[in-house]
């Protein structure tokens, strides 16, 4: 068998399969982590070239010169990265193997080599690879990667085999996607989470190749390369380029004329020699449009100085990406909502990283309407609400070292450690009118109850937990103060909770790691102690991350240095609790179970507007009639949504709250979808 380097084609297994790889990017990097990483089993089927071939001239033939443009950019912005910056976007991977420098340096020569004739849309250079110079060394490099996974002398020829061979991965993403539209395909190009592109991961992660029935799936295992290893990945190598979605989005056109679509609606060109099929630029839907203009790379904006990496934006680029969000918000029908946009800085190797926003970018958002400015490098994302400034502003973050954090507890790290930091016109603030939001990227969990996981705040040499919302492998938590961060597995044992346990202890366990519900001492809970309404605003602002230190009531009888008294200001601007009285909020007295349930349903509103309300779901109750007429709408959408259940067809409004029933109302509001 003669295998050629330029197999001629970004086949779908090179293309669309590439980001089916554990969800690795849609482009040929997904081929050459296949290269690094993939351990098949010998006795490879064989691969006819004089068919990819002719598979290869189908699909270039359906693609305009625009189209074809498209595709060699893409390739010259692979060709430009250097072997440093390959090492870094792969290095979660590349830490699984055990590679010399030399086969490093091999592995990306063989990267290099692919992907340079995988996106050149013509029949340019082919040559035989097993003629390259460098053919010896790529297999010995494969036969050692082979060798660390379990597998007896894998080759390039059964690489390729796995993809293009009769029962490859090709064949079988071709036989799954027949059918569906083009835009059903930029979907998956662009949702790389859907249900599709699920079901894409699944085919090529359990494809095997042989007799041996040795899947990617098991391969990946064998060389304890987990999900968060290809996710960091993934997101390295999708920050690296810039016009990696453009030509995935071409190839998906490709495909669809090619393969995928009815014969009976594919439309002849009569001017154009051989199939030439007529072809249009990809269709995508005004919503995926809006996604696309969401997202502003800046990566190579990006100077690093003594440690110091700081993004150069212009002003002029940022106020048009800034533009253009706008206008695709309004094409789409989204004018006016809580629109984003995203500064992608790819991966950043320096600790300190510094984001400039100039006054003018600033004035910029809030003049389009746009109500976030967001900054994401190596998973961590910030969300800046702009309308809270009306002068330059910049972003500091600092990855600090794991010991700022584990030399004051022992409890477990589940991510980095984070120093975030923002001035407004040169000068430091820590506390901000409306929260920014942080999203941290979760690591090294095996073995950790994600749901006991929390955002500590570190304040002089001690921990306070915030809470935060998991959000995949990533935790999210507003926060209206700067300091240092992490994410920490927080188990709080209480010694007095036994007869609740079987309804409330996990409950109570889980709110009490968010740090929205405390014990009263000496490791007690005091489950069947009544709530003060003072006791159950602190649980629900601050299990709902709504503080807010700006926030301002004007209660007589709440006293600005009570401790609750930011929690009662937050919850009474939202609205989300009112008082006895216009004056009296009555912090000390007991909540009722009503009271409890409408507390809960407005904050939930307030969060998820959208959220409806059945108020006939009341009725289930036999003693609905001794529901407040003011509460009777709270505790029908608390009912509705099995926020708060009854006992034995009652509800017992006007009973007084425990604090394992709030535990465990609490718990299933932080859950409620």
């Amino acid at each position: 068998m003669t295998l050629k380097k330029k197999l001629v084609v970004s086949t779908l297994a090179v293309s669309m399969a590439a980001v089916a790889v554990a969800g690795l990017p849609l482009s040929s990097k997904g081929l050459a982590a296949q290269f690094g990483i993939v351990g098949t089993a010998s006795a490879a089927t064989s691969v006819d070239f004089a068919s990819l071939k002719e598979r290869a001239t189908k699909l270039y033939s359906t693609l305009t010169d625009a189209d074809k443009q498209t595709l060699r950019d893409f390739r010259t912005e692979l060709q430009t990265l250097s072997r440093e910056q390959l090492e870094a976007d792969f290095a979660p991977v590349l830490a699984q193997l055990e590679l010399s420098a030399e086969q490093k340096a091999t592995l990306f020569d063989l990267y290099l080599e692919v992907v340079s004739s995988i996106y050149t849309p013509d029949l340019s250079a082919v040559t035989d690879i097993l003629k390259s110079p460098n053919y010896e060394a790529y297999q010995a490099l494969l036969k050692e990667i082979g060798k660390q996974a379990g597998i007896t002398d894998l080759s390039v020829e059964e690489v390729y085999s796995f993809i293009f061979g009769s029962n490859g991965v090709e064949q079988k993403l071709i036989n799954l996607l027949k059918g569906k539209s083009e835009t059903d395909l930029a979907d998956l190009i662009i949702h790389p989470n859907s249900e599709l592109a699920n079901q894409v991961k699944t085919i090529v992660l359990d494809s095997t190749i042989g007799t041996a029935n040795y899947s990617l799936r098991a391969s990946l295992a064998e060389l304890k390369i987990t999900k968060d290893m290809i996710a960091a990945t993934k997101n390295n190598v999708e920050s690296r380029l810039t016009n990696e979605k453009a030509a995935a989005l071409v190839l998906a056109k490709a495909y669809y004329n090619a393969y995928l679509k009815s014969s009976t609606t594919t439309p002849t060109n009569p001017s154009t020699s051989g199939s030439g099929s007529v072809t249009t630029p990809p269709v995508l839907t005004v919503d995926q449009k809006l996604a696309a203009a969401a997202t502003y790379d800046v990566s190579k904006l990006v100077q690093v100085v003594d440690g110091k990496a700081t993004v150069k934006l212009v002003d002029t680029d940022t106020i048009n990406a800034l533009a253009n969000l706008a206008a695709a918000a309004k094409a789409a029908g989204k004018e006016g909502t809580a629109l984003t946009l995203t500064l992608n800085l790819g991966t950043i190797t320096a600790p300190t990283v510094e984001v400039p926003l100039s006054k003018a970018i600033v004035e910029a958002a809030k003049t389009n309407g746009i109500a976030n400015i967001a900054v994401t490098f190596n998973g961590v994302t910030v969300t800046i609400p702009v309308s809270q400034f009306s002068t330059a502003i910049a972003l500091t973050v600092t990855t600090a070292k794991p010991e700022v954090v584990t030399s004051v507890t022992k409890l477990k790290l589940a991510s980095d450690v984070y120093e975030f930091g923002l001035s407004v016109d040169g000068v430091a603030t820590s506390t901000f009118k409306q929260p920014i939001t942080i999203k941290l990227p979760l690591k090294n969990t095996d073995g950790l109850d994600k749901e006991l996981l929390s955002v500590a705040k570190l304040v002089y040499g001690s921990l306070q937990f915030q809470g935060g919302v998991l959000d995949g492998e990533f935790i999210v938590e507003p926060r209206d103060t700067f300091s240092s961060y992490a994410v920490l597995e927080n188990k709080v044992n209480f010694t007095d909770i036994a007869s609740v346990q079987a309804w409330a202890g996990k409950q109570i366990q889980v709110v009490a790691a968010k740090g929205a519900i405390e014990g009263v001492g000496e490791g007690k809970f005091a489950p069947k102690s009544n709530v003060t309404r003072a006791e159950f605003a602190k649980m629900l602002i601050r299990a709902l991350n709504l503080e807010n230190n700006s926030a301002v009531q004007s209660f007589s009888d709440v006293s600005s240095t009570a401790w609750y008294a930011p929690y009662v200001a937050v919850a009474a601007e939202k609205g989300i609790i009112t008082g006895r009285s216009a004056a009296k909020f009555d912090p000390n007295a007991t909540i009722t179970r009503a009271e409890m349930a409408t507390m809960i349903s407005r904050a939930v509103k307030s969060i998820n507007p959208a959220a409806t309300t059945n108020v006939t779901a009341i009725s289930q109750f036999s003693d609905a009639a001794k529901i407040s007429a003011s509460l009777r709408d709270g505790v029908a959408f608390a009912a509705d949504h099995n926020l708060v259940i009854g006992n034995a067809g009652k509800f017992n409004p006007n009973d007084t709250a425990t604090r394992a029933e709030a535990a465990v109302i609490i718990y299933r509001t932080i859950n409620f979808k």
